[in-house]
């Protein structure tokens, strides 16, 4: 099952000097985003493999119906845990990929970059515990001010 974090649907005014991090600096925003989530939900997430890639392949874009490589900054794949049954085992860990070029096409300073990494983290993470888009598009624009 795949579940996606998508670019926003309105096209943003970019300046043409976006955040760019090293791989490095942009795998510890991702840690730091796993280390923030709530104890309680740390504690649930078993066998889960957190990836960072340059952007999505031609074939995961193919897949789910995009064109452009910067309108998907993450994505869950994976068996949601509330679909697994007493059956669920010995498999490959889920995984969560991040993709740092669309995730940084949209932002201008390295706080920008952590706080979207932060805010897909929790959008895959999501999937993982079983919620869909629509279900985290409401839980997102609840927590606006």
């Amino acid at each position: 099952m795949r579940h996606t974090a998508l670019a926003p649907l309105t096209p943003r005014v970019v300046e043409p000097k976006t955040m760019r991090l090293t791989r490095e600096e942009f795998e510890e925003a991702a840690v730091s985003a796993l280390r923030r989530l709530p104890k309680r939900i740390r504690k649930k997430i078993e066998n889960v493999d957190v990836i960072i890639e340059n952007r999505p392949s031609p074939e995961v874009l193919s897949e789910m119906n995009l064109s452009s490589p910067f309108s998907l900054l993450g994505l869950y794949q994976g068996v949601p845990l509330p679909q697994r049954g007493f059956y669920y085992g010995n498999v490959l860990p889920d995984r969560i990929t991040l993709f740092q070029a669309p995730i940084e096409s949209i932002c201008r300073t390295r706080e920008e970059v952590e706080e979207k990494v932060r805010e897909v983290v929790i959008h895959e993470v999501g999937h993982y515990f079983g919620l869909d888009d629509e279900r985290l598009m409401d839980l997102e624009n609840e927590s606006i001010p």
